[in-house]
């Protein structure tokens, strides 16, 4: 079952901005989206890089380390079609930003 934790608050995530948390034992990248939230797993599937610590433009994330692509609404990823990044539901209550994670 899955349990919601909350990772951050809106007021330290600015919109167009990403950060790394922990949240169930494993290490996710929750990005402010112009004022919607999303979680995914904060490991690039290319080489390992930290996603939390990309670029974000609109709801694509940018890997720091070799600039693959990823749209963090869907998991999908922009720069190799058949690769993915796992996404885990967000909930916003008042300042928190809770992450469900299984």
């Amino acid at each position: 079952m899955p349990t919601l934790t909350k990772v951050a608050t809106r007021s330290e995530l600015p919109s167009g901005k990403g950060k790394v948390v922990e949240a169930g034992g494993r290490t996710l990248a929750v990005f402010n989206c112009g004022g919607t939230f999303y979680a995914t797993d904060n490991t690039c599937v290319h080489r390992g890089g930290p996603l939390g610590e990309g670029s974000l433009t609109g709801t694509v994330v940018t890997c720091p380390w070799h600039g693959w692509e990823y749209d963090v609404a869907s998991g999908a990823c922009k720069t190799n079609p058949a690769a993915t990044i796992q996404r885990f539901d967000v909930k916003v209550e008042g300042d928190a930003i809770l992450v469900s994670v299984p």
